[in-house]
């Protein structure tokens, strides 16, 4: 999935080889309305569209192959009962789920173990929050190296690899093939990996001025500034992308460091569908066909 000029391209090979691409005008929520564009507003609406995104481009390329399954009890329950609006609220249902397990794993679960630390004599409200966030962070570094394992994963991880080179590729200049794109590296710098792991960097700042009440505030607390720690981070990676300094090279270091687990190298027929979806997402092959 590629997201260009020219709206969001996806681009899925079938079973027969055939690369198959579809593309949507696609205007972000941020720029519909001047409310959700402003700073760190932005940044949680950007989140939340992008795991839309996601979703629906995942729903869409699993489509070519469901064809060849049937449809169990729970498919036809659900059709019946939503109807035309089954797959909105699938999508729906499917975000609250994945934001509620985020949310659990990733900030109710390290506060609940951060406690056991001031049972050993940790008063200070700073080093607690410390904890926290090493407990947080090594909680995400566990779940990426354990989902890299999963076969499934490793595949979608290729094509994540195959989107950074057809990136940097283009980026350069070069004629979008296998051949040219196969010699960039897959680690960049605009990558949402980089964003995942600066929000766990913001929240240990922004965590710690909350104190360290009751278990129950430090949760409210949690849930109640995400928004305000992924927007930070949006203006935070926006602010990187603008500057190319000593400090941007060290705030984006370890997100490159994590794109070795988050990307593979992928074959020639990854890359030609990261460029397939790439030249639709910035309608280059319109522009040819114009200029002949």
């Amino acid at each position: 999935m590629m997201r260009g000029s020219r709206g969001i391209a996806t681009a899925v090979r079938k079973s027969d080889g055939e690369i198959v691409v579809n593309r949507e005008e696609s205007i972000p929520y941020s720029k519909k309305n001047k409310f959700l564009g402003l700073p760190v507003i932005r940044g949680f609406v950007s989140l939340i569209e992008s795991l839309i995104i996601g979703i629906n481009t995942m729903n869409y390329s699993a489509s070519f192959f469901q064809d060849e399954e049937e449809p169990t009890k729970f498919d036809n329950w659900f059709e019946s009962i939503f109807k035309e609006k089954s797959e909105t609220v699938l999508v729906g249902l499917t975000l609250l789920v994945s934001l509620g397990i985020a949310i659990l794993l990733f900030f109710i679960f390290p506060t609940f173990t951060a406690n056991i630390f001031k049972k050993f004599g940790i008063e200070n409200t700073i080093s607690l929050n410390i904890v926290e966030g090493i407990i947080r962070v090594s909680v995400f570094l566990i779940y990426i190296y354990a989902i890299s394992k999963m076969s499934d994963i490793e595949r979608i991880f290729q094509y994540h690899g195959a989107e950074h080179k057809t990136i940097f590729c283009y980026e350069n200049g070069r004629e979008l093939t296998p051949e040219n794109a196969a010699g960039f590296g897959r680690l960049h710098p605009r990558c949402g990996t980089n964003f995942l792991f600066l929000v766990m960097i913001v929240s240990i700042i922004l965590f710690s001025l909350t104190g360290w009440g009751s278990i129950w505030r430090r949760i409210l607390f949690r849930v109640v500034l995400l928004p305000l720690v992924s927007g930070i981070t949006y203006e935070l990676i926006r602010w990187m992308g603008r500057n190319d300094g000593f400090l941007t090279r060290i705030l984006s270091y370890p997100g490159l460091i994590l794109q070795k687990l988050t990307t593979r190298e992928p074959d020639y027929d990854q890359l030609e569908v990261a460029i397939a979806a790439l030249k639709s997402a910035e309608g280059i092959e319109s522009k040819i066909d114009q200029i002949q």
